[in-house]
């Protein structure tokens, strides 16, 4: 069996989930503290990966990371290479792929605090920054794990979205749900076979995971 696109899709799933760590707090904070005009439209915008099909995503995000797309565009001009079908690539469409499932849990997690921890925190002349970091990250740091055990096993999983902006470019961006596809094409079940019988007990093993902590918090 062919290792390095399990290998691909591991690292592919670990960056995705320590970048969405850090970009999807604030708007998880945002969303579960905050009033405020169009609201509803930014909730509506994170939760839009969840209603796409992926190759309506993977669509997009090919014309907006191509050569004619603005962002495609400025990456060519910085780096002097093209972004598709690239590791990058692939980490951007992931980070978009996956945001919900990073932000709803971690948004559920904040709207489970209790009140009155911040609002002593806020007497006692906390900044919000600062309740952030010491009341509410400390509160959460169960919601905040099963939510990175979600957006890790759902990259793992992805497929239509990468194989839209990232082909499949063996060492790049050959990860192992497209070199499964591969070799069903290639009638290779049994290399098909043990890919999946690989990746069914590590994604099973994490669910329960969030299954435990779940009922831990």
């Amino acid at each position: 069996m062919e290792l390095f696109p399990l290998y691909l899709s591991v690292k592919l799933a670990l960056v995705t989930t320590v970048l969405l760590m850090i970009m999807a707090a604030p708007v998880a904070y945002v969303l579960a503290y905050s009033e405020f005009f169009g609201k509803s439209f930014l909730e509506a915008l994170v939760s839009l990966p969840l209603a796409l099909p992926p190759t309506v995503l993977g669509f997009y995000l090919l014309i907006f990371m191509g050569p004619k797309g603005g962002f495609g565009r400025l990456w060519e001009k910085l780096t002097g290479s093209s972004l598709l079908f690239t590791f990058s690539a692939i980490v951007i469409a992931s980070l978009v792929y996956s945001l919900p499932f990073a932000v709803q849990p971690m948004r559920a997690a904040f709207q489970k605090i209790d009140q009155k921890l911040l609002e002593n925190a806020y007497v006692l002349g906390l900044s919000r920054t600062a309740a952030f970091f010491r009341v509410i990250l400390p509160n959460t740091m169960g919601g905040l794990a099963a939510s990175a055990i979600l957006v890790f096993v759902h990259t793992m999983g992805e497929f239509g979205v990468l194989l839209m902006v990232g082909g499949s470019v063996p060492g790049q961006t050959k990860v192992a749900s497209i070199a499964i596809y591969e070799a069903v094409e290639a009638l290779n079940y049994h290399e098909a076979g043990i890919m999946c019988m690989t990746l069914i007990p590590i994604s099973y093993a994490f669910l329960l995971l969030i299954n435990w902590l779940n009922r831990r918090s």
